[in-house]
Formats: C-alpha cells, sequence, structure tokens
C-alpha cells in the first residue's frame, strides 16, 4: 500500500468518484470531502500529504481554502478545475497552489502530477531543499555555499540575476512558480516591465543550461503563468 495520503476534495460525484478510483487502483490512501469546511476540516485533523482540491465548492471558495490551509501547512496542493482562465491559474497559485490541471483531465496527467509532487515531497522531507549546500539535478549541480553553478561538471558563466533565478527554481523543484512571485523574489516588486525583463532573463539562462535543442529540458514554461524547474531522472538520460 502507498504511504502517500491524499484528500480529493470534489462536489461532483462524479468526478471524486473518478479520482477515488484511480488513487485506489494505484494503491493510494486518500480522504474525500464535498466542500471547503469539509475539507478544512480533514486537513487539519489527518494532515495528508496532498491535497487535491477543486475551486468551484458549494460553501466556498477553493482559494479561500488555499489561504486557509496555508495558515498552518506547506502540504503540496494540487488545484483540479474547470476555469482554464489564466488569471485563475495565477490566483491559485499565488495563493500557495503547487500545481494546476484543467478538467477535462486525463487519469494519466493526474497521476504524473501525483508522481511530481511526491518527489519534490521526498526531497523537502528529507531536508535536501533547506539544509543542503549542494543542489543536484540530472546532470546540473548548484554549490550554494560557493555560488558556481556546473553542468556536465562545467562551471556555468551565469550573470547574478540568472543564477538568482536558477537558486529560486532549483528550491521549488517541481513546483509552478508565478511570474508574479519570481519578480519579486528578485526585485521586490512586479509590473509589467518586470515580467518583460524576466522573460529575457529567463531565456538566457535556458541557453545556457539547455544548449541543445533536443537535450535534457530543466525549465519547463507555462505561459501566461510562469516557470517550473523539472526534477531530472536517471532514466531521461537514456533516451537522448
Amino acid at each position: 500500500m502507498n504511504k502517500t495520503l491524499i484528500l480529493v476534495v470534489e462536489d461532483d460525484r462524479p468526478i471524486r468518484n473518478l479520482i477515488i478510483t484511480t488513487l485506489k487502483t494505484h494503491d493510494y490512501k486518500y480522504l474525500a470531502a464535498e466542500n471547503g469546511g469539509s475539507a478544512i476540516m480533514e486537513a487539519s485533523s489527518h494532515n495528508p500529504d496532498i491535497v487535491l482540491l477543486d475551486l468551484g465548492l458549494p460553501d466556498m471558495e477553493g482559494i479561500d481554502v488555499i489561504k486557509k490551509i496555508r495558515t498552518w501547512s506547506n502540504m503540496p496542493i494540487i488545484v483540479i478545475s474547470a476555469r482554464s482562465e489564466d488569471t485563475d491559474k495565477i490566483e491559485a497559485l499565488d495563493a500557495g497552489a503547487d500545481d494546476y490541471i484543467t478538467k477535462p483531465f486525463s487519469v494519466e496527467e493526474l497521476l504524473a502530477r501525483i508522481r511530481v509532487t511526491q518527489r519534490r515531497l521526498a526531497i523537502i522531507q528529507a531536508g535536501e531543499q533547506v539544509e543542503s549546500s549542494v543542489f543536484e539535478n540530472g546532470e546540473l549541480k548548484i554549490d550554494y555555499t560557493a555560488g558556481c553553478t556546473y553542468l556536465k561538471g562545467q562551471e556555468l558563466h551565469l550573470t547574478p540575476i540568472e543564477y538568482k533565478l536558477l537558486c529560486i527554481l532549483s528550491r521549488n523543484v517541481g513546483k509552478v512558480l508565478t511570474h508574479t512571485y519570481i519578480t519579486q523574489q528578485i526585485w521586490g516588486r512586479c509590473s509589467e516591465n518586470d515580467i518583460a525583463s524576466l522573460r529575457v532573463f529567463m531565456a538566457t539562462l535556458r541557453k545556457k543550461l539547455e544548449p541543445q535543442k533536443n537535450g535534457i529540458q530543466y525549465i519547463q514554461t507555462h505561459i501566461g503563468i510562469g516557470y517550473r524547474m523539472l526534477r531530472i531522472e536517471k532514466d531521461d538520460f537514456r533516451h537522448m
């Protein structure tokens, strides 16, 4: 039995049953809630490893559930919603959600997002992201103490902004970070000009991290929303 406990918050019974059946089939433990109030109670009582959260709940907005949970916990929250506008995604991610899946979704996509979140959760629980002075992902290595970055054993020459960007992404590997979050971390503000500058810096950083067009992708762009650093597995290199 998979030890990961997942809280499913969904008022639509067919969708809730689909998600629960998927989790049961893949040996996940689960809890279920049909509204925001029950979700908050289950989250506080059972401290699940991951929350799958619909935004359109009958008693309160899913955004408010996220904000409430974030007052006491950093448990990963994956939003599953029919709201597909970028503004809805950005609002949820800025409120503290870790990922966003748009309905209708495939079972394979849901399981893939859960696996990504599990890997990120394992890193956090092991204390690697916060405690370790060295970050490694695929052929990328960051020595936070020395302020140096290496790719395939060769030092990368990054500008101060590029290095700061890379550190922000690596410390949140697997999590979608919005333009607002990143620009606030770098410049302490978020304007249209800041977002435009971010795109330029991100483009130059990606050229250094991903020099080959068909090579390993370290940074994933979520158009209109932000960026995510992908966790690279050893198997990824076997297909290169």
